[in-house]
Parts: C-alpha cells; sequence; structure tokens
C-alpha cells in the first residue's frame, strides 16, 4: 500500500493524459497516470489500418515532432509516436491498472484505489475519454461473440454476410471498408438518412453503393434481436431478418460517470457534461480536473486529440501556481 502522496495523479493514459503528466514534470509536480489498458488504450483500438483525417502536428504534444511518410499518419504511427514520448519524458505510466475508486478524504486530498494497489494525491485529473463504453442498444443477442462494437479490418470477413448498425463515420467508413475487402455487406440505420457528420467526401461513395445495391441500406431501421445468423430488424411497420454472420454495431460511445459520482463531480444528465471552469478545468470538487474528451461528455464531436492535448498545459498551470 502507497503511502506517498503525489501532487498529481492522471487517470488516463491517452494523448491528453500524456500531455498532462509532461506538463506536471515541467511544473515540477510528483505525478503518476494511471491506464486500465495500454498507452493510448483507444487508438490501439481503431481500426488497424486507419488513417488520421489530421495532419501529423496536431496530434504532437510535449513538444516532439509526429514523423509521418505520408501526409496524414497511420494508427500504428501514432502508437510508436505516443510510445516515443512516453519514454522520452520517463513519464510514470502504469499500464493495465484500472482504477476502482476515487475518494475524497479531506480538502485537496484524495485517495485512489486500484487494481494493483493504493494511492493518494492532492489533485486528480480524470483523462478517461468515452471509447471504452459502447453506447448499447439493449436488444437480445447484443452479447453473442460475432457481435462487437469495435471495427477492426476487412479481411476475416471476406466472403461473408456482415451487418454495420450505424450511420455515423465509422459505421459508414467500415461498411465501404468491408464492401471493398469482399464482404457482403448490409447497412442498418435508425434514421431516414445517414448523419449529418459523415464526411463530405465519404457521403458519395456510400450512397453510391446504395444505388447500386452494392451494399444494402436499411434507413428507419430499428434492431429487434441479433441471432446466431440474423440480425432482426422491424422498418417501416414490418419485420424482417438481415443476414449475419458478423455484426459491427457502431453506435458510438460515452464516458463513465463511475467516478463523478464517487467524487460529487456534477454533470447534465442528458449530454454528460461535467460541470468544470472553462479557464482551468477544474471541476465542482476543488481538486478535481478534467483533461480531454471526457469534457464533452457525450457530445464527443467537441474534444479532440487536436485540443484535448491543451488542457494539461492550462489545469498543470493552475497546479502548478497552488505549490
Amino acid at each position: 500500500m502507497s503511502k506517498r502522496v503525489f501532487d498529481v495523479v492522471v487517470v488516463g493514459a491517452g494523448p491528453s493524459g500524456l500531455a498532462c503528466a509532461i506538463e506536471a514534470k515541467k511544473y515540477e509536480l510528483s505525478c503518476v497516470v494511471l491506464e486500465k489498458g495500454g498507452i493510448t488504450n483507444s487508438i490501439l483500438h481503431f481500426p488497424t489500418q486507419m488513417i488520421f483525417f489530421t495532419t501529423p502536428e496536431l496530434l504532437e504534444i510535449g513538444n516532439v515532432p509526429l514523423v509521418s511518410e505520408r501526409e496524414k499518419p497511420t494508427r500504428n504511427e501514432a502508437l510508436k509516436y505516443y510510445r516515443k514520448v512516453a519514454g522520452m519524458y520517463k513519464l510514470d505510466v502504469h499500464q493495465y491498472e484500472e482504477v476502482l475508486r476515487i475518494e475524497r478524504v479531506e480538502a485537496h486530498r484524495f485517495r485512489i484505489n486500484t487494481t494493483a494497489s493504493v494511492y493518494e494525491a492532492h489533485n486528480v485529473v480524470l483523462s478517461i475519454g468515452y471509447y471504452d463504453n459502447p453506447n448499447l442498444m439493449g436488444v437480445p443477442g447484443e452479447e453473442l461473440p460475432h457481435v462487437s462494437h469495435y471495427y477492426t479490418e476487412a479481411h476475416p470477413f471476406y466472403d461473408r454476410d456482415v451487418v454495420v448498425i450505424g450511420g455515423k463515420n465509422s459505421a459508414v467508413e467500415a461498411a465501404l471498408d468491408l464492401f471493398r475487402g469482399g464482404a457482403r455487406v448490409s447497412v442498418v440505420h435508425r434514421g431516414a438518412s445517414l448523419g449529418q457528420t459523415v464526411k463530405y467526401w465519404i457521403r458519395p461513395d456510400i450512397e453510391n453503393r446504395f444505388k447500386k445495391g452494392e451494399i444494402a441500406a436499411y434507413m428507419n431501421a430499428r434492431v429487434l434481436e441479433i441471432t446466431k445468423g440474423h440480425v432482426k430488424v422491424a422498418q417501416n411497420g414490418s419485420a424482417r431478418e438481415v443476414p449475419a454472420q458478423q455484426v459491427f454495431a457502431l453506435t458510438g460511445y460515452h464516458p463513465t460517470m463511475v467516478f463523478f459520482d464517487q467524487l460529487g463531480v456534477q454533470y447534465d444528465g442528458d449530454t454528460l457534461r461535467p460541470q468544470h471552469d472553462p479557464e482551468t478545468f477544474e471541476t465542482n470538487v476543488p481538486g478535481v480536473y478534467l483533461a480531454g474528451s471526457v469534457v464533452g461528455g457525450r457530445l464527443n464531436g467537441e474534444v479532440f486529440i487536436e485540443n484535448g492535448r491543451f488542457h494539461g498545459e492550462v489545469l498543470m498551470k493552475a497546479i502548478g501556481s497552488r505549490n
């Protein structure tokens, strides 16, 4: 059981969490980063052949350049980069150590219980993201082994019936990649049309596939049940079964509220946006700060690596000024 009291404990080793740890070093604050998975665990679970939409410099942290072979970096280049940065700054990152409970024991003193130890800190930064918590549909069969809320790659599904559930960017990109990989693809979406946020250069591609019948489109469709071989949907007042040897339920993700509830951090019940000072990212609980996409709650289209990486600079300045 650790007796050391850290200046800061950062929960989450994504790009924003790592940026916080780098800034802590600049202010000579003792800091440990606790991560339930591997470093940049969310990026680790991105599609294996993913290429970022953004340019390399917008993913950089700690003034370390990200070198990319092409104009846009790949998932593997990003993973290599963040490993390099963590090593270069000698960040104290505890991988595969899940935080179970955080409690305030007194003013500006917190106890953090993990699967491996207990820590105490004067400040806590929640940089927990949202990608670990898919939005479940709550339908029978969603827990079956051939159902995934994360898309990987197309090759394993060549000549297979695949259903993609969802109508935003991740679903559309997965459907197109699967189609090009030789899968028989169906898209099931509850809306009358694809989401408005679908990238403008992708929308014509998927809509042309729909028109040609190369990808089956089931719009205004509600999933009723998933079985071993089909997805049962309700559409236009009738039910039908769509063949499915694999299902990708790409219905979005949301942050966990567990730590907010444990600490008493207030948040909006609908958007899950936590209450915080936009000037310092400190929540209504003194000493508890936010970094990265968790700031936006369910509105995870507002905060990306590109802007979340700067949160650490702001909040560590606030913490450093108090020490």
